[in-house]
């Protein structure tokens, strides 16, 4: 018994939710909304990267704040998501763009930096599993690591889309292509807390790519929906599915499918 009401506890406190079939699908259009809706309000609103930054931040502390003091709730935890990936799609930007830095560069940076925020929360935490979120201290490793997703899977998917000419349409099916060898690599056994970050990281470049194949220009080798369609569209199927979490049980309780691998 008391195990059980430990294990409950826990859960309560969890603050991350459930990683179903759903899960990567928001996550993934929650990605693309962050490419879209951070070039529309830099280019299109005209706003620049350094004021779309500023205030997309501003309103990720605000959520930030507002998961301090809740258990999981659906809705403010997936409005976080769609706030870091406007930020860390501008911190990319803004070296890039702002800096003059080359992707090459800023992949790799990003890439050391992420790998950094693991071993540390690791070598505190002695684990990395997001099912275990239940500290203060672990919520800051778990964001920070989130964050730092976005700015490296943005430079590498710029990378192979732009730099390596890869091109939109072989983006979407080369990163694809990797999530679907992670998950099959989850099911045939492999750690759960690496193919969770690996596919995690992906699902980046991914929606990225999505993104821009969706909204860009014909002669730049997209579709031409252009970026607010897009933000709405994908937006509005985001608003759908979290309501939906919100309203049925995952979205407020039931054990993790992947805990006791993680």
């Amino acid at each position: 018994m008391a195990i059980t009401a430990e294990r409950s506890t826990n859960h309560m406190l969890n603050k991350v939710p459930e990683v179903t079939l759903i899960f990567w699908i928001i996550k993934i259009m929650a990605t693309t909304v962050g490419e879209t809706g951070a070039d529309f309000l830099a280019v299109h609103v005209g706003l620049g990267t350094a004021i779309t930054g500023g205030v997309m931040g501003a309103l990720l502390v605000g959520t930030l704040l507002l998961l301090r003091f809740q258990r999981y709730v659906a809705w403010i935890y997936w409005l976080t998501v769609v706030l870091v990936s406007v930020v860390g799609t501008q911190i990319t930007d803004a070296l890039t763009d702002g800096f003059g830095v080359s992707l090459y560069v800023s992949t790799t940076i990003f890439a050391l930096i992420l790998a950094a925020i693991f071993a540390i929360w690791y070598s505190s935490e002695r684990t990395l599993s997001i099912h275990t979120i239940t500290t203060t201290r672990r919520e800051l490793f778990y964001w920070s690591a989130i964050l730092f997703t976005f700015a490296l899977g943005t430079a590498a998917g710029d990378l192979a889309t732009e730099a390596l000419s890869l091109g939109f349409t072989v983006g979407v099916w080369v990163f694809g292509a990797l999530i679907a060898v992670m998950a099959g690599a989850y099911y045939l056994g492999a750690n759960a807390v690496l193919t969770f970050w690996l596919a995690y990281i992906l699902t980046r470049p991914l929606g990225a790519s999505l993104g821009d194949l969706l909204s860009q220009s014909q002669t730049y080798g997209g579709l031409g929906l252009g970026t607010i369609r897009t933000s709405l569209i994908f937006f509005a199927v985001i608003a759908i599915l979290v309501a939906a979490l919100s309203i049925g049980s995952n979205g407020s309780r039931g054990r993790p499918k992947t805990a006791e691998r993680a």
